[in-house]
């Protein structure tokens, strides 16, 4: 109980910095083969979430970008999904470096598929950090709402847990991996999946907690 306590002040003294601030995700569009636009109503949905239940100043829909846009370093949140293949051009490893190195973030979501391609593409962006997997006591899974068990589980596929797997610069989070969870699936309108609203709504608690923890760290 302490401990939930201790989130809940933490994240209600950084309200105020986040009120004058209006937050969009910027989805990267990759190439390799992958489906970059799956899940398209998941981070609308997830928008409207955060704007209904925090204070967060919202634009509602997502940014798309490509890693070597002109623009991509404007976005603090980035968003990657897909079930398949992705490859990142030299020029996107270096712009990725850069975007992250220099104080941005990166969600990558794993919609089924992806694991492989991910984990060898951010190698080459990183190849000297290694994936650490986080702790259910992790502050990331109590910042704004406890979510005790940690990475929620939408759907079942490979018969394993969730898994949530970050990348840090000193004791900066850049990059977390969300793998065998499906939130993209957990965000989107209740008839694609035909999920109850329990497991939505986990999935949604959950990516609230990841902006509030990108954007505060």
């Amino acid at each position: 109980m302490a401990r939930n306590r201790f989130f809940t002040l933490m994240a209600l003294c950084l309200i105020g910095a986040l009120q004058a601030q209006t937050f969009s995700i910027a989805r990267v569009h990759y190439s390799g083969g992958g489906d970059w636009y799956s899940d398209p109503s998941s981070l609308p949905n997830l928008l409207t979430y955060v704007k209904e239940n925090t204070p967060v100043s919202i634009y509602p829909e997502e940014v798309r970008i490509k890693l070597t846009d002109d623009n991509a370093n404007q976005y603090p949140y980035l968003y990657l999904t897909g079930h398949g293949n992705l490859r990142f051009t030299d020029n996107e490893v270096i712009a990725l470096r850069s975007i992250l190195m220099n104080g941005g973030f990166l969600h990558a979501d794993d919609n089924y598929g992806m694991d492989a391609s991910f984990r060898r593409e951010i190698k080459r962006v990183f190849p000297n950090k290694d994936l650490i997997h986080l702790p259910h006591d992790h502050p990331v899974f109590h910042i704004y709402y406890s979510l005790p068990k940690g990475l929620p589980k939408v759907h079942e596929h490979d018969n394993k847990p969730p898994q949530a797997l970050a990348l840090f610069e000193d004791e900066r989070m850049i990059l977390l991996y969300t793998y065998e969870s499906d939130l993209g699936d957990g965000w989107e309108d209740a008839s694609v999946h035909q999920d109850p609203w329990p497991v939505r709504e986990a999935a949604l608690k959950m990516g609230v907690n990841i902006i509030y923890f990108a954007l505060t760290q």
